[in-house]
């Protein structure tokens, strides 16, 4: 069995789609309909910069999934892939659940483009700069990091954002919660806490005036049945029902990525072959989780060739 993945925040740089667009039409067609539907230039944002301009988050996060769907066009439209007969299940990190689900025609790409904008203008809206921050714990796994935030909380929002992989735990709030997490992850059995270089405290109650703006922009959005079931990051199972997908994605705002539980109940399940589409965060996370799992993370035209001659 296989699943495809989607990568999250974190996995854009400058020049991402370059490459693609020069060697495919199908990925030029893919990023002007991005365009388009945003009315800006961000393709132009996505190969130039600034930097600046590419990690503000109502960029970024349209951004990423653009590169994502431009990679599986080009596997589609020039190699013939054909999603729902060599795959069994989709699944993406945070803002990666919209490519996914954009991947299996749950939402078409210029309505997963202005979802995503919209998502980072809330997010980003949500908590003035300055006062919310994120911290990755190195070599933490849950009970630790749970722990952790209960201690450094003190009154203010400190709870685990992401459960990534056995030895990541992200965690989010206020920031002087999370740098007294930082300061007290020693006494608490952890490696390290690294202030992540984010502009705002993502999947936490503070997120609350996002998940509103996205209750009511997804209550609007056409939401077909998806070609496969996606593996939602707050319930680490899967789903497949227009209502519950608008649910979940409203939930996911402010809750938990379920990342190490959603690969492993994929491993469970029987998925023994992760492909990932469009960056090479999530990939190593998965071998992590699943050590035996078969992980490809595709990028480039020489990956995508490599990719289509194995699947």
């Amino acid at each position: 069995m296989r699943a495809f993945l989607f990568p999250g925040q974190g996995s854009q740089s400058v020049g991402m789609g370059k490459a693609l667009a020069d060697a495919s039409p199908v990925a030029r067609e893919l990023f002007q309909e991005v365009d388009d539907a945003l009315g800006q230039h961000l393709f132009r944002i996505m190969v130039e910069g600034p930097e600046s301009d590419l990690t503000l988050t109502e960029n970024a996060q349209p951004a990423i999934m653009a590169n994502a769907i431009a990679t599986l066009r080009v596997m589609e439209r020039e190699g013939g892939l054909r999603l729902s007969e060599k795959g069994d299940y989709v699944a993406g990190h945070s803002l990666g659940e919209y490519s996914a689900l954009c991947a299996v025609g749950a939402f078409d790409v210029p309505t997963t483009a202005r979802l995503l904008k919209l998502r980072g203008q809330a997010m980003q809206a949500a908590v003035p700069v300055g006062e919310g921050a994120m911290a990755a714990l190195l070599g933490a796994d849950i009970d630790k990091a749970q722990a952790l935030a209960d201690a450094a909380a003190e009154g203010e929002v400190c709870t685990v954002a992401n459960d990534n992989d056995p030895g990541q735990v992200v965690i989010s709030g206020h920031r002087g919660a999370i740098e007294r997490a930082i300061a007290l992850v020693k006494d608490h059995g952890i490696k390290r806490g690294v202030l992540l270089p984010v502009s705002a405290p993502f999947h936490c109650p503070l997120m609350q005036p996002a998940a509103d703006a996205m209750a009511d922009a997804l209550a609007q959005a056409k939401i077909a049945t998806p070609l496969l079931p996606v593996y939602a990051n707050v319930l680490a199972a899967p789903i497949a029902d227009p209502d519950d997908i608008r649910s979940r994605l409203v939930e996911q705002v402010t809750g938990r990525v379920r990342w190490r539980g959603s690969i492993a109940a994929m491993w469970e399940a029987g998925v023994t072959d992760f492909v990932e589409l469009g960056g090479k965060v999530v990939g190593p996370m998965v071998k992590r989780i699943a050590p035996d799992a078969t992980v490809r993370s595709i990028v480039t035209m020489d990956d995508i060739e490599a990719a289509l001659a194995a699947l």
